[in-house]
């Protein structure tokens, strides 16, 4: 995969270690060196004492690569490295008075991954300081599902005044069109795991 350097920043890294060929902490490192956006610990199948551990490894990486995280679902983690929360809509519905107190005391953002127009407006008006949208494009990650496309994310960009994130299918050979439908970048997963 190849992209040019400047379209780096507009993307968000999302892990998945057991993409990786290597040690997931070398290939994190590479990749930070890139300077994209932001990272989005995924890691879900840990469970919290080794996605904390892991978690701490990698704010370290993050931080000197001057690169902004993200963990997933634990705001109070976020709260204790002092960095961003994503989360699903549905985690995102189910806490909203916690979140809403952890941001007063140290997340850096709270990130929502939303589905359709509805749900991009609630996460937007209740705080949610980016929104993450997809299935944009079909991908490995959800074989069999349809990308809801290039008009849906337009639509959703449109509605909305926090950035808005594509996810699914993002390669360097949609980016542009992501960006042209009025994006601020996208998500990337494989391109980035297997770089």
């Amino acid at each position: 995969m190849i992209i040019s350097m400047c379209d780096y920043n507009k993307l968000i890294v999302v892990t998945n270690r057991h993409l990786c060929k290597g040690d997931f902490l070398a290939q994190l490192a590479k990749v930070l060196a890139l300077k994209p956006c932001a990272l989005i610990l995924r890691e879900k199948d840990l469970d919290y004492d080794e996605y904390s551990a892991l978690a701490k490894k990698v704010k370290a990486l993050c931080d000197k690569a001057n690169v902004p995280m993200f963990v997933h679902t634990h705001f109070e983690l976020a709260r204790s490295l002092k960095c961003g929360v994503h989360l699903s809509f549905e985690n995102w519905k189910a806490q909203q008075e916690a979140l809403a107190l952890a941001k007063q005391n140290g997340v850096a953002k709270i990130s929502v991954s939303c589905h359709s127009l509805e749900e991009a407006q609630k996460a937007e008006a209740k705080g949610a300081d980016q929104i993450v949208l997809g299935t944009i494009f079909a991908t490995n990650c959800k074989p069999g599902k349809e990308g809801a496309g290039l008009e849906f994310l337009q639509e959703v960009c449109q509605s909305c005044n926090k950035p808005v994130y594509a996810i699914g299918g993002i390669k360097e050979e949609n980016l542009q069109s992501v960006l042209d439908a009025g994006a601020a970048g996208g998500c990337m997963m494989s391109g980035f795991m297997e770089l």
